[in-house]
This record gives C-alpha cells, structure tokens and sequence, in this order.
C-alpha cells in the first residue's frame, strides 16, 4: 500500500492533511451484507477513455485508491469486452494488501467474475492462465465455451436469452463473494442499474477535457427511473482528481 499520492478530505470534514491508507480503508471500507460498488474513472466532460484506454485518464491517487478498492473486495466483476480490451491479466495484490485480507479473514486474492454472453474468452490470457484463485464466468445456458476454458474458469450459466444478473450475483453470493467490486465496462454497468443492483459509485474525475468522441460510463437499455444515490465523501488529490463516493446508506 502506498501514501505516496497525496489525498486530501474535501467533504465532509474538509482537512488540506494527507491522509494515509487506513483512512481511506476507513471511508470506503466493506460491508456487513451483500454490496455491489462500481469504481470508474472519468473526464471532467464525461468520457469513460482517452485515446481508447481508461488508463489515459487514470493517474497516481486514482490508482491508490483503485488498489485499496481490489484489496477490500471478495470478487471483481468485469465484462468480457473490458476484459480484452484493456488487456486484464491476473488479479494479484501486493504482500501488505495480501497480509491486510489474511488479518481480516479474507482469502489473499480477490475472485475474477467475467460477465460474458457469448463466451469469446481466450483461456490463455493472463487473467485465467495465470490467475492465484480459479475465475469464475457468468455466461448464457446456450454459449458454446471456447476450448480449454473450463480447465481454468468455473462456468456459471444463468439465464436465457441474455446473462441473468440477478441469478448471477445470487450464485456469487452463495460461493461467499458478497462484497463485489464491479470495474466496467459501461455496458454492464447500464445492465446492473437497470436491474436495480448498484449499491455503490466510485468514481474519480480527471482534470481532464476530453472532446467529442468517447463514450460514457454507462451505456445500454435506458433504465426505467432515475434512483437516488447520495453522496457519501470527496476526496481531493493534489494533481487535481476529485474522488466522490455515491453509495445507498
């Protein structure tokens, strides 16, 4: 864990000191019941990429607060599309964040939970091949599994002509993956509002203008009422970043 991007309290309880890892542990934190937190990085104008990548848009405090998030889950949700296309590979913590899971009786690694309907998964990625805990893969009843793929992935099937996530979340919950920190893409974050499983929004705003072009952080099916997310904390980092958390209670 590191201290060594400057993070400051901006509300509530506005403090221009540094905090340290424990104090963001403490504002983000995890909770006694089932929780789903979705993280996203984004540009002052709303664009979720920067010349197609979220990690032009991501700089050092982003990044501690990115890594302080994987260590407090039990799963990290992904679609598949994300997946391949940001280049995913292992989830692996460090050894203080791993020592951090062991004391609060957490196993040391996070599960990677892909969401992907069709199954179009390369089992030799490294988030599969080289995975310290077995993947699991929220698919479709009918998707055909690439070869090789179940060798390294646990397949949950659920649904019918789409990925029920309803179902999905439900089986994770049963394995003990309560605490589940979704990283995108925007097309599964539309899907997860729409059915109504979002409990949690972190997301941190670059001072950046990105212009016409990149899409936003969610997409897909327009849900079918707006629904209040209150504003728990923002953060200020010393590039500029803004990182507000919105979550239920």
């Amino acid at each position: 864990m590191s201290d060594r991007a400057p993070i400051s309290v901006l509300w509530p309880d506005p403090s221009a000191d540094p905090v340290d890892d424990d104090t963001l542990i403490a504002r983000y934190g995890r909770t006694d019941r089932p929780h789903l937190r979705m993280n996203f990085v984004t540009s002052v104008d709303g664009a979720v990429s920067l010349d197609g990548y979220s990690a032009g848009l991501s700089g050092a405090p982003d990044k501690r607060v990115f890594g302080l998030l994987r260590m407090l889950c039990d799963a990290l949700l992904v679609a598949a599309g994300t997946l391949r296309h940001e280049g995913y590979r292992a989830i692996r913590l460090d050894e203080r964040r791993r020592a951090w899971r062991r004391t609060h009786g957490l196993t040391e690694y996070p599960t990677l939970v892909v969401v992907s309907g069709s199954l179009d998964l390369d089992p030799a990625q490294a988030a599969f091949a080289d995975a310290p805990v077995r993947p699991v893969v929220l698919t479709r009843p009918d998707a055909a599994a690439p070869p090789g793929l179940s060798a390294v992935a646990d397949l949950v099937r659920c649904g019918d002509d789409r990925v029920d996530l309803v179902a999905g979340l439900a089986e994770l919950r049963r394995r003990g993956l309560g605490q589940l920190l979704c990283e995108g893409g925007p097309q599964l974050f539309g899907a997860l509002t729409a059915a109504d499983l979002v409990d949690e929004v972190c997301l941190s705003v670059a001072p950046l203008l990105a212009g016409a072009g990149p899409g936003r952080i969610t997409a897909g099916v327009p849900s079918l009422a707006a629904r209040s997310l209150p504003l728990r904390h923002v953060l200020l980092a010393d590039d500029g970043t803004l990182l507000l958390r919105h979550a239920r209670n």
